[in-house]
């Protein structure tokens, strides 16, 4: 399993929902770090005009990306355009995990673990670790013992990263208009250094 730094959707927290499957609660897909696949909101061009619109509400409002919920709103709508479909993936594996009455590893093996081959592990009718995929093979959610793990996908970081470069453009430049020149934050982060907490 690799979870790299910059990985704006990996977040361990309990995000629940009202829903459960089996002994699972199931995760809130309304959270900003849970997306779930949802249809375009508009096209690309009127959410570039977005981004450039709350950037330069947020530069005057004196907030910065996360700082603002108009920008955390359009991060999870401009994002899940190409989000996999989360709920579905969930679903269907924990559905499948509940219909199999074969017994699994009361522990599991550090070797399996680390090659991939452990998907989950269940005991009598309790699930304490599952893996879930989408059809890329990239793992895209992990439940262990009560916590639900959220991870970004390439498409996904690509698609973040697009919208933070025209964000933080718009925002300097707001910057530079309403203070003539003299000093403009320097927005130029590198992925590992934004704090996208909520």
């Amino acid at each position: 399993m690799r979870v790299e730094n910059y990985n704006t959707f990996t977040q361990s927290r309990r995000l629940y929902s009202t829903g459960k499957i089996g002994n699972v609660p199931l995760p809130n897909y309304n959270e900003f770090n849970f997306n779930t696949k949802k249809a375009s909101a508009m096209s690309d061009e009127k959410y570039r005009e977005a981004i450039i619109e709350q950037a330069q509400k947020d530069q005057s409002a004196g907030k910065f990306q996360s700082e603002s919920a108009g920008f955390r709103s359009l991060v999870k709508s401009y994002v899940s355009v190409v989000s996999p479909d989360r709920k579905n993936i969930i679903t269907a594996g924990l559905t499948a995990i509940f219909k199999n009455n074969k017994p699994q590893p009361k522990t599991l093996n550090l070797i399996d673990y680390l090659f991939g081959n452990v998907k989950y592990c269940k005991e009598a009718t309790d699930v304490s670790y599952a893996e879930f995929y989408d059809s890329n093979g990239e793992m895209v959610a992990s439940y262990s013992n009560g916590r639900w793990i959220s991870y970004g996908t390439k498409a996904e970081h690509a698609r973040e990263s697009e919208l933070w470069g025209i964000y933080n453009e718009a925002w300097n430049n707001a910057a530079r208009v309403s203070q003539g020149n003299s000093h403009v934050v320097n927005t130029d982060t590198t992925l590992g250094l934004i704090d996208k907490s909520v």
